[in-house]
């Protein structure tokens, strides 16, 4: 072992800027101090150890001066002093003086305190030594009948610990244990012997279980655990032994501790497919969801729920349990309810759809009553989304759903009222049986709408399929109602006028006569700044949003009206009505134009609404056959081709979910017959213990053996010369917030390097979590160090550093080889994501941090280009496949990324193939990234500027 390996295990953060005191003055004060002074100096001597200070003069004065006493810091600091000080010489050889502390130890082991007992007892559990623990085993066993159960369960481990590294000393362990555990009423205590029994002596764990299999509800939780564990092991070693402790997990599903419940519904699991099981187990996790108030256990829950959704044979199960799943919706986190409805959708099926949807329309009337939270908007989002999507796999529930959703056409909230006008339209195009009862409510609802775009929306689909004569005059009826008095310049002048007449308001202030664009004279008061409020407050919605400004709903209402109009034009035969509503139509346009091009509006009408209307005027003055076809059929087709294609992309998605689900069994794959199973070929399973412990890791280890390419072969990094004295390289282990570097240091001299130190820094947001301890190395040896880095954001991180060394019997100063850059790459911390288009609008639209990367490569082709940067960023394309086919020499996508931090990263990425400067030419353009933070920003463009370098023809 290296001397970089005898670490410490005890870890001390401590402010590194003062200045180290000299070796004389912290032996003085050992000596001749009083205790708060010996505590202070001792703490200092610590430090000084573990950055890399010898101090052998020190340890004989600490015998002699410190060791006597009884004060209880005083103890703890020796504790920690003995496991780092170096016991040997460097021929390997125990130092004398040790006997003496070896004697300290034996006299704390039998001291009356039992704080002193159990931190010895502890502090042994960190020893190597085999020649310092031989003479304390008599009193170590004696601990284990200390009437306090701290001593007690110490001494257990320190038993264990020393069994495990040098079993000479204590061969009778297990059995010692074994007693001891029978007689042991302490929960913890037991807990420990239990543990120690499973990884010594497995058989005689299994014997005490059985003895008191039938009592293991009583037990404490950190005792069930351990039992739970132990359980698994046994029945994935050998199958046969199910029979005889799967009642005991059954059990252990009941227990009040949710962690032994977790546990427990995991294990039972892996253990057996059957149906009952399996209902046991998520019937379970469902129980932790909702009791526990942690959001993140909650969290961490359904993703286990969804992991068992992903077998086929267990799905049909979990359907049973959708009402159940849904009880989780009680829990106001975000998070939680679009995990839960995504589940529940993924589980629902003809069976339970109609009680799925009678809750979501509970829980939609809920949160128009609840007092507005933050969250609450896009709660109501979700299940608007949710219900859509049940009501398109499901056409009998969407007559069910679709009055409750109307009313949140007149929601404030205009994102949850667009998704309602999304599933509306898609349902009135989808389901002809269900067209009088949309366009029935839409009427009802229409004069409520408060958002233009919603109301441009609801104007279209109106206009669209209205098809019966009483419908379209009672649109007209609507869109009059929504417009107000017409003309609407003339009412608005009488309004302003007849708000100025009375005299009380015109003497409040000084009057001040306005000529107006039209050459009339208008009135303007003190008190007039205050009249609008009430007077915007009476509009009708359509004449709000006109004088607003807002005239592209003009232009949709011009359409629609023309729409109707040649709609009615060929359902009534009467030539007199026919001019009567064309001229009405008309009269709407007409004034609308009038108001745009007077100054009432905040602001003008633009030329291509004017185009428009004026488009629909002459249509409806001319009502020829051709205009017909194309407002009332080309409108529906493009709509229809539109929802065709989503359904084929859903169905897509589907499909491939479904063959990722699938397993694949191949013609000449073994069958494993469980009967007929080796005990040691239980491969089948995994192993829930180690993937929780790899889940906890990142999924780092899993990854790589997945990967042969991201071995840890392709992640070392050359720090040093072949040349130099010193040869050094790292291996860069990336463990989300931590960056472990494994790095190797070879004396390649003839020399024997001593206080060969590790020195590095770092840049970026980084921090450097301990400094490495000075070694030895002999010639031509090496060893390996490791250095800890801490990681705080997503953005690209710079650690450097040197070797420095002195040479034996050299009198020279130190030597110093300095090492290359170790750049810490942040694709280790970004993965792809995927949003919707809205999402992805609204956070380019927040998002303050933009970089602009030029498009530098020698890439000839568009699409190669794309695939290369999604590679080089883990970025997603959100950009569907079809808008990318074809060829045009030009492409725009858009891509999504998250960190493990939480945060977002957009691209837009705009390229173009020059094609006058000829075929070879390379693809040019820009990529626009977007962050929250700004080293988000400049660290992915970063990325994208190498990359694209790196690429060779």
């Amino acid at each position: 072992m290296t001397a970089a390996e005898n670490v410490c295990y005890t870890l001390i953060n401590v402010p590194m800027d003062s200045e180290p005191p000299s070796e004389i003055s912290l032996k003085n004060d050992l000596e001749k101090g009083d205790v708060k002074l010996k505590t202070e100096a001792l703490k200092k001597v610590i430090i000084m150890i573990l950055n890399g200070e010898k101090l052998p003069g020190l340890l004989m004065t600490i015998i002699r001066f410190v060791l006597p006493l009884q004060d209880h810091t005083i103890k703890k600091l020796l504790l920690v002093f003995w496991e780092i000080v170096p016991k040997t010489t460097p021929d390997g050889r125990l130092l004398q003086e040790m006997i003496l502390v070896c004697d300290a130890y034996r006299k704390d082991l039998q001291h009356p305190n039992e704080f002193i007992r159990g931190s010895t007892l502890r502090f042994l559990c960190k020893l190597k030594e085999a020649e310092l623990l031989e003479p304390l085993m008599p009193a170590i066993r004696a601990c284990l009948e200390h009437r306090h159960s701290y001593v007690r369960r110490n001494a257990v481990l320190a038993i264990y610990t020393i069994y495990r590294n040098f079993e000479h000393l204590i061969p009778d362990a297990p059995e010692l244990i074994h007693d001891f555990l029978v007689n042991e009423k302490d929960a913890s205590c037991k807990r420990n012997a239990f543990m120690m029994l499973i990884h010594a002596d497995q058989d005689r764990a299994l014997d005490y279980l059985s003895t008191c299999i039938d009592q293991v509800q009583t037990f404490g939780d950190i005792l069930q655990l351990v039992i739970v564990e132990l359980i698994y092991k046994v029945c994935h070693a050998n199958p046969s032994e199910r029979a005889r402790f799967i009642r005991c997990i059954y059990n252990l599903l009941q227990s009040s501790s949710p962690a032994v419940k977790y546990e427990a519904a995991g294990t039972l699991v892996t253990l057996s497919s059957a149906p009952t099981a399996i209902k046991a187990a998520a019937q379970c996790y469902i129980d932790l969801i909702i009791k526990e108030s942690d959001n993140n256990v909650k969290l961490i829950v359904l993703d286990r729920l969804i992991e068992l959704k992903e077998h086929p044979s267990h799905e049909r199960v979990l359907q049973d349990l959708v009402m159940d799943i849904l009880r989780v919706l009680s829990t106001p986190d975000l998070e939680v309810r679009k995990k839960t409805l995504q589940l529940a959708l993924d589980l629902v099926s003809s069976r339970n759809v109609e009680e799925l949807v009678i809750v979501l329309k509970k829980e939609v009337i809920k949160t128009n009553n609840v007092t507005e939270h933050e969250d609450t908007d896009k709660y109501r989002q979700l299940l608007v989304r949710t219900l859509h999507s049940c009501s398109v796999r499901f056409p009998d529930m969407a007559a069910n759903v679709i009055p409750v959703l109307m009313e949140f056409l007149s929601d404030n909230n205009e994102a949850a009222a667009a998704d309602v006008l999304e599933f509306v339209r898609e349902a009135i195009q989808r389901f002809e049986n269900l067209r009088p009862l949309i366009v029935e409510k839409m009427l009802e609802v229409f004069h409520a709408i408060k958002s233009v775009k919603i109301y441009r929306g609801a104007l279209w689909i109106l206009g669209e399929y209205c098809s019966t004569k009483e419908d379209i005059q009672s649109v007209m009826t609507e869109v009059r109602r929504s417009l107000g008095e017409i003309p609407i310049v003339e009412s608005e002048i009488k309004k302003e006028a007849g708000e100025l007449k009375p005299e009380e308001e015109v003497s409040v202030g000084p009057a001040q006569k306005l000529v107006t664009e039209m050459g009339t004279y208008a009135t303007q008061s003190a008190l007039s700044s205050s009249r609008p409020a009430k007077k915007e407050e009476d509009r009708p919605p359509l004449r709000g949003f006109l004088l607003d400004g807002d005239f592209f709903v003009a232009a949709s209402l011009a359409t629609t009206l023309t729409k109707i109009a040649l709609r009615y034009v060929s359902l009534v035969q009467e030539k007199k009505k026919q001019n009567s509503f064309n001229a009405e139509a008309m009269l709407l346009m007409a004034t609308i134009l009038h108001l745009g091009k007077s100054s009432l509006p905040k602001k003008p009408i633009t030329d291509d609404d004017v185009d428009r209307i004026s488009l629909c005027l002459k249509v409806l003055s001319e009502c020829s056959p051709l205009m017909n076809d194309i407002f009332n059929k080309e409108c529906r087709q493009s709509l229809s081709h539109m929802l065709s294609a989503k359904l084929e992309e859903e169905k897509l998605s589907q499909k491939k979910e479904s063959e990722k689900r699938n397993v694949t069994i191949q013609p000449d794959d073994p069958i494993s017959f469980m009967q007929l199973t080796a005990k040691n070929e239980m491969s089948s399973k995994e192993d829930q213990f180690q993937l929780s412990l790899l889940a906890a890791m990142g999924n780092t280890q899993r990854k790589e053996a997945a990967d042969p390419l991201a071995s840890k072969l392709n992640k070392v990094t050359q720090l040093t010369g072949f040349s130099d004295p010193v040869y050094a390289e790292a291996y860069v282990h990336v463990n989300q917030y931590d960056i472990v570097l494994d790095v190797l240091v070879v004396n390649q001299t003839s020399d024997t390097l001593q206080n060969c130190t590790l020195e590095l820094a770092t840049l970026g947001d980084l921090k450097l979590v301990e400094k490495p301890s000075p070694l030895t190395l002999a010639p031509h040896d090496f060893a390996n160090i490791k250095a800890n880095v801490k990681v705080a954001s997503t953005e690209n991180g710079i650690i450097f550093g040197n070797v420095v060394y002195d040479v034996s019997g050299a009198a020279s100063d130190r030597n110093c080889v300095v090492l290359s850059d170790i750049h810490i790459d942040i694709m280790d911390y970004i993965q792809p994501a995927s949003c919707t288009d809205a999402e992805f609008r609204q956070m380019w639209a927040e998002f303050e941090w933009e970089n602009k990367v030029t498009v530098n490569t020698n890439i000839i082709d568009l699409n190669e280009y794309l695939q290369h940067i999604l590679k080089s960023t883990n970025m997603k394309c959100l950009t569907p496949e079809k808008a990318l086919s074809g060829y045009c020499g030009f492409m725009a996508a858009n891509l999504y990324a998250r960190s493990i931090f939480g945060e977002d990263a957009l691209a837009n990425v705009s390229i173009e193939k020059p094609i006058h400067l000829g075929p070879e030419a390379p693809v040019t353009g820009h990529i626009r990234i977007r962050a929250k933070s700004q080293g988000m920003a400049l660290s992915l463009g970063d990325k994208i500027n190498l990359s694209q370098k790196k690429t060779s023809l």
